[in-house]
């Protein structure tokens, strides 16, 4: 029988994309954030990358275990069952709180010091999908105390990934062998 709280990495990316969808967010909303901000660097980006790292990234067991936690909260503060100031401060997503925010450099810090800086610029720019949903939270809607923070470091991760991979490609290179160009017009 298999121990209760125990997931495979398929189980987790699947529970993962119904928990984010539960909470109005999609994988493709995620990449488009990744594929915007990688692309100012590269032009190699694809939004199929995008899409693969955000769906790698959903699988990992560390992710799962911040995103299971984080949209708990939200859903729990939507549901009034918070007692005390910690409710208030938790619906409002007071500015002063941050506990979310280091759900996010945790997330993000699995893919290092540039996944990190890759949040820390979502965080403060709020792009695309991240500006929704920290509207909405803000505004009465539905509560995205934690899931724009967690929503926003998936995108850096996903993000660095892309940069990794592509930077694995460019130092498999060798400089040694000129790259043929082929001429199919003839």
């Amino acid at each position: 029988m298999k121990p209760t709280g125990l997931y495979s990495r398929d189980e987790m990316l699947e529970l993962n994309i119904q928990t984010l969808k539960e909470r109005t967010v999609t994988v493709e909303e995620i990449a488009e954030v990744a594929y915007r901000q990688q692309a100012k660097w590269s032009d190699q980006v694809s939004m199929a990358d995008c899409i693969d790292s955000v769906e790698k990234i959903l699988s990992l067991r560390d992710v799962f275990h911040i995103l299971q936690l984080g949209a708990e909260i939200d859903r729990l503060t939507d549901a009034g069952l918070f007692k005390g100031p910690i409710q208030d401060i938790l619906k409002i997503d007071l500015g002063m709180f941050g506990i979310d925010e280091l759900f996010g450099l945790e997330l993000a810090g699995l893919y290092g010091t540039i996944g990190k800086t890759n949040f820390g610029d979502i965080d403060v720019n709020k792009p695309l999908v991240i500006d929704r949903l920290n509207g909405e939270g803000k505004h009465g809607g539905m509560c995205h105390t934690f899931m724009d923070d967690i929503v926003g470091a998936l995108a850096a991760a996903a993000s660095t990934r892309v940069a990794q991979m592509l930077n694995e490609i460019e130092a498999h290179k060798d400089p040694n062998v000129e790259e043929i160009k082929l001429d199919l017009d003839v």
